[in-house]
C-alpha cells in the first residue's frame, strides 16, 4: 500500500489516478531530429512543463525501479522523461541499478560491484512492496537501444562508473538527441562537456555559488538544464536560470511528493507557476495529471510528442 495520505483531497487525487493505472493502448513517444533536444530543453516563453519519472516509475505493484517494463508503462500513462540509474560490474558491464547492493531490488544480495554480470542476470528485480518479478536487470545498452525515437532519458551516473564509458554507450546507440547526463559538481558536468561537447548535461544549482562554479566551467548554457534541489528554489535563482534560456528541474521524490499527497495536487501545480519547469518525481502520472491546468495549449513542443 502506499503509505498513509495526510488530507482526503490529496487521498482521493493519488487514489483516483492510480487506480485508473490500467495498461492503455499505445505509448507516448517523442521524436527529435539531430541537435533539437537541446532547443526542445531550452526555456523560453513557450516552455512545455514536463514530469520525469524518478527510476523510471516507483510504487506501481508489479513494476520494479530502473526496468524496461515499468518505463514502457509509465509511458503508456503519461510523456515523462525516464530518470535512470547506472552501475557497474564486476566485470565492467554497465547495468541499471540505483543501490550499492541487491537485497532491495532484487532475488539477490551483496554488491553489484562485486557481481559479474552473468550472475545478475540471473536474478528477477523486485517492486517497491518486495514482491518478485519476473522482470530481470537491464544493461545500459538495452536502455539506450529502447529509447531512440521514443524516450528522453536523465541518466544517473552511480559512483564508481566512468563517465568515459556512459558517454561512449550514448554516442554508440546514436541517442546524443534523447539523453541527459547528471552530474553533481562542476567537475563532473566539465568532464561531460569535454567528452562530448554536444551533450546535454543536467548540472545541480541549487544557489548562485553553485552557477557561478559552473560557470567557469565554460559550459554552454544551451547544454545545461539546472536540478534546483528537493525543494522550491528561491524566485531569484528561477527568474536567473531562466534568463540564460536553462529549465530548472525540481526534485518532489520524497518530501514534496508526500506533500501532494497530504495538501492535493495543487502542491506541483504551484511549483510549476513559482518557476519549476521539470519535476521529478515517484508519481508521474499522478504529476503529470496535476499539471495539466498550467500546461499551455499551444507549443510547438507538443508536436514532438505523439501516442502511438
Amino acid at each position: 500500500m502506499l503509505s498513509r495520505c495526510l488530507s482526503t483531497a490529496g487521498c482521493i487525487f493519488f487514489m483516483l489516478v492510480f487506480l485508473n493505472a490500467q495498461p492503455s493502448s499505445g505509448q507516448y513517444r517523442i521524436q527529435l531530429g539531430e541537435q533539437q533536444l537541446s532547443s526542445f530543453l531550452r526555456y523560453d516563453s513557450l516552455r512545455l512543463p514536463l514530469v520525469s519519472a524518478h527510476r523510471g516509475g516507483r510504487y506501481i505493484p508489479g513494476f520494479p525501479e530502473n526496468a524496461l517494463e515499468t518505463f514502457a508503462f509509465t509511458l503508456s500513462h503519461c510523456f515523462a522523461i525516464i530518470e535512470c540509474d547506472v552501475s557497474l560490474t564486476k566485470d565492467s558491464m554497465l547495468v541499471m541499478m540505483h543501490d550499492n547492493t541487491l537485497e532491495r531490488t532484487t532475488t539477490g544480495s551483496g554488491s553489484v560491484q562485486e557481481k559479474n554480470w552473468q550472475e545478475l542476470k540471473q536474478l528477477h528485480l523486485k517492486d517497491d512492496f518486495g514482491d518478485s518479478t519476473a522482470f530481470k536487470i537491464p544493461l545500459l545498452d538495452s536502455v539506450l537501444s529502447w529509447a531512440r525515437q521514443r524516450a528522453i532519458l536523465t541518466v544517473d551516473v552511480k559512483r564508481g562508473v566512468p563517465f568515459e564509458r556512459v558517454v561512449a554507450a550514448i554516442e554508440k546507440y546514436k541517442v546524443e538527441d534523447y539523453a541527459v547526463v547528471i552530474t553533481y559538481n562542476a567537475a563532473d558536468a566539465k568532464r561531460v562537456y569535454e567528452l562530448n561537447p554536444n551533450l546535454m548535461i543536467s548540472a545541480t544549482i541549487r544557489n548562485m555559488e553553485e552557477w557561478q562554479r559552473i560557470e567557469q566551467t565554460g559550459i554552454p548554457a544551451a547544454n545545461l538544464i539546472a536540478f534546483t534541489g528537493t525543494r522550491e528554489a528561491e524566485p531569484a535563482l528561477f527568474e536567473f536560470l531562466h534568463s540564460k534560456g536553462i529549465q530548472c528541474i525540481v526534485g518532489t521524490m520524497g518530501n514534496l511528493d508526500q506533500m501532494a499527497k497530504a495538501r492535493g495536487p495543487q502542491v506541483y501545480e504551484q511549483l510549476i507557476i513559482h518557476g519549476a519547469d521539470i519535476l521529478s518525481t515517484d508519481f508521474p502520472q499522478q504529476t503529470n495529471e496535476a499539471i495539466q491546468g498550467v500546461t499551455p495549449k499551444s507549443t510547438y513542443r507538443k508536436t514532438f510528442i505523439q501516442k502511438y
